[in-house]
């Protein structure tokens, strides 16, 4: 979802995108459904261009990005405080 910062994107380009950042090849149908699911739940909207549908993100699924991100940086914070070795003097 956080890709979808950068512009509007089909389902063909999220399908390529998980292919060649990750090296899986996730089917057309667990992709479609996902984005139906997210525009469902508000997070991104489909629109038409020409005959491809993209999907852009809404003013929430921006917000929601935000807040998944702002909390990873906290949690590895959090984790490095943690996982840092004492010093015992």
């Amino acid at each position: 979802m956080s890709e979808l910062r950068n512009g509007p994107i089909s389902g063909y380009d999220v399908i390529s995108y998980i292919h060649n950042r990750f090296g899986f090849l996730a089917s057309s149908g667990t992709v479609y459904s996902l984005l139906y699911s997210l525009e469902r739940n508000g997070l991104v909207e489909g629109i038409w261009i020409e005959r491809k549908r993209v999907y852009k993100l809404t003013e929430k699924g921006l917000r929601t990005i935000e807040a998944i991100l702002n909390s990873q940086d906290k949690i590895k914070g959090f984790m490095a405080t943690i996982l840092r070795p004492q010093t015992i003097n």
